[in-house]
């Protein structure tokens, strides 16, 4: 299960770049993500107008870390221009911060993704030391996903040992950052996010089918199947 992160490079006409993407690879990935640099160059109204009518997730990557209230006007905004899924930090806590949101979001029926591992080597520094004590507060909220990292596979198998099947785990780090496609899914992670490896390519579709084929082979391989 693939989600592709569109993340234009700085010197890109992000709308163009987006669209030009999105519609290449919407019939064969399971959603998207679009993070903060290019929500903040162009606005959610912009980017959801090229989204607009999308059945697959759509996730709004602002990584909220805020009071409560700051949280839901920015998950707000997301929702009103279309996205169907938001990312937030968990070390903000519950009371007066992700109680609210989470509430926002079954109102809004918002999917809530919240952080409790990162993919790059600082996440080992202090959120690493937390994986357990966010996991928790994931399911406390009722998050619908967490975001755990496909570069660290032991951390990975620990966050779903912890959560159990009821939680959706989404994996950055496939690709540029060194996870090989398909080795988060047999560590436990529903949904590998790949952004570079894709999109920053001259041959965006071609790379996407090889990842796509090399994700089902891993699978195929640590399942038994081949």
């Amino acid at each position: 299960m693939l989600i592709v992160a569109l993340d234009p490079p700085y010197d890109a006409d992000v709308l163009k770049w987006i669209e030009y993407r999105y519609n290449l690879l919407k019939p064969y990935v399971q959603g998207f993500k679009i993070g903060l640099p290019a929500i903040l160059e162009v606005g959610f109204k912009a980017i959801g107008k090229i989204l607009k009518n999308y059945e697959g997730l759509l996730i709004a990557d602002l990584k909220l870390a805020d009071i409560g209230d700051i949280m839901c006007i920015s998950a707000e905004r997301a929702w009103i221009h279309g996205f169907n899924a938001i990312i937030a930090h968990t070390f903000v806590g519950y009371e007066q911060a992700l109680d609210k949101l989470s509430k926002l979001c079954r109102e809004r029926m918002l999917k809530l993704i919240l952080v409790v591992s990162m993919s790059h080597k600082g996440s080992a520094e202090f959120i690493d030391r937390h994986v357990e004590e966010f996991s928790e507060l994931a399911r406390k909220v009722g998050a619908w996903g967490i975001i755990a990292p496909a570069t660290r596979p032991n951390v990975l198998k620990r966050i779903r040992a912890f959560v159990g099947n009821n939680i959706k785990i989404l994996a950055p780090g496939i690709g540029t950052q060194g996870a090989e496609p398909g080795t988060a899914i047999c560590n436990g992670a529903d949904y590998e996010i790949v952004g570079r490896a894709i999109t920053h390519t001259e041959n965006v579709l071609e790379n996407a089918f090889k990842i796509i084929e090399q994700q089902k082979e891993e699978v195929a391989k640590c399942r038994g199947l081949q």
